[in-house]
């Protein structure tokens, strides 16, 4: 298989050291004891990274399995949920709240926008019969930015469990679950946190927790259901075999971002992703939203005579270098520029540019300037204030 370097928003770049812990040898987690307190440790490490003092549970599947986990755990045959969408993924929540047999109330925005919270308080008036809720903080087909500290707090005034998928936007943007009132919160290793796939991160708090422990019919699944680790710690029993190397890759990537410091990661993203968005603009591409764009992605609107999907399939094939289109109806829209995690320095980002900018070139489009040097005038001016 050819390697392409990869500048998509996530599966992120790897650190070496964090590479180097997948090839060190590790216990039997099935019979090691000792795997299970490190387990907890390596929860307790995410949990603050993540700003909660909620159980974290770090399960063994790519981030989607967070999602529909706490879909399975919470929904009952019948139950409201309210559906918040501004976004493919956002829209997405109401088939595992199909699936497990609850009620989707789909409540959709602008796509364009983050969700306006003002809106969500007046339907909340006049409807908040719902036993959760659920929002994506960083909608990546897109890049939209949800404001979960606002609109967290808004659905617990109305007495509704809150449901957030932040696989795209945990530790590139803050999550602050507890501050937040986050009942369940979802992440993924594979992106901002730049460890490899192959964990989904999900947080309890203790009203969730009671809802999943008061259902009148059983969860309808084994893999899904977020009760099977209770008390793991006191019975030393964890419900099925963990990837042990993957908990060790995660362990070390947390440290990666602790020793750099949550601020400083925050401000990185910050720094970049503003410098990307002035570059595109002053380069003369559109940006795809108007507003509350993430740190983490851009989504660039690409003109429609040269295409999302021709400019992806000819700097691959031109420069051996894999951007990502959208999904969807965007798939030959939008343009999608990963600048999470390991991927989120200059370097990186000015190399993508650069490769970006001649396959724009190539293919007829006249931009303002060479869109690598926009970006590094631009973070210049980011780092001088």
């Amino acid at each position: 298989m050819k390697f392409q370097p990869n500048y998509a928003p996530g599966p992120t770049d790897v650190r070496e050291n964090v590479r180097l812990t997948l090839a060190k040898k590790t216990s039997n987690p099935d019979f090691d004891k000792e795997f299970i307190h490190y387990y907890h440790e390596v929860s307790q490490k995410m949990g603050k990274v993540m700003g909660t003092t909620n159980d974290v549970l770090l399960l063994a599947g790519e981030g989607i399995l967070g999602l529909e986990a706490a879909c399975a755990s919470l929904t009952e045959p019948g139950d409201r949920v309210l559906v918040l969408d501004n976004g493919i993924y956002g829209e997405g929540f109401k088939y595992f709240v199909e699936m497990y047999g609850g009620e989707p109330v789909v409540l959709s925005f602008d796509d364009r926008q983050g969700i306006p919270v003002e809106e969500v308080r007046n339907y909340l008036e006049k409807d908040h019969h719902f036993k959760y809720a659920t929002l994506v903080h960083c909608d990546t087909p897109t890049s939209v930015l949800n404001d979960v500290s606002k609109l967290c707090p808004l659905l617990k005034e109305f007495g509704i469990l809150t449901v957030v998928d932040s696989v795209a936007g945990m530790v590139g943007e803050p999550i602050d679950v507890d501050q937040n009132q986050i009942d369940i919160c979802c992440g993924g290793t594979q992106k901002a946190i730049s460890a490899p796939v192959g964990l989904a991160i999900v947080s309890i708090s203790e009203h969730a927790k009671k809802a999943m422990a008061t259902r009148q019919t059983p969860i309808a699944s084994f893999y899904a259901n977020l009760r099977i680790f209770e008390d793991y710690v006191e019975k030393q029993s964890l419900p099925y075999t963990m990837p042990a190397d993957q908990i060790a890759a995660l362990d070390v990537a947390l440290d990666n971002i602790l020793q750099e410091g949550l601020e400083t990661v925050y401000e990185r993203h910050a720094k970049i992703a503003n410098a990307v968005r002035k570059a595109v603009e002053a380069y003369g591409l559109s940006l795809f939203l108007t507003s509350d764009a993430s740190n983490t992605v851009t989504a660039v609107s690409i003109p429609a005579e040269i295409g999302a999907l021709q400019l992806q399939e000819h700097i691959k094939e031109a420069y051996n270098l894999y951007i990502a289109t959208s999904l969807a109806q965007y798939a030959d829209v939008i343009l999608r520029i990963g600048h999470m995690g390991e991927n989120a320095f200059p370097e990186k980002v000015l190399a993508v540019l650069t490769m970006i900018d001649h396959g724009l070139c190539d293919l007829g489009f006249k931009g303002t300037g060479n869109l690598g040097q926009l970006f590094l005038d631009a973070y210049r001016m980011e780092n001088e204030y």
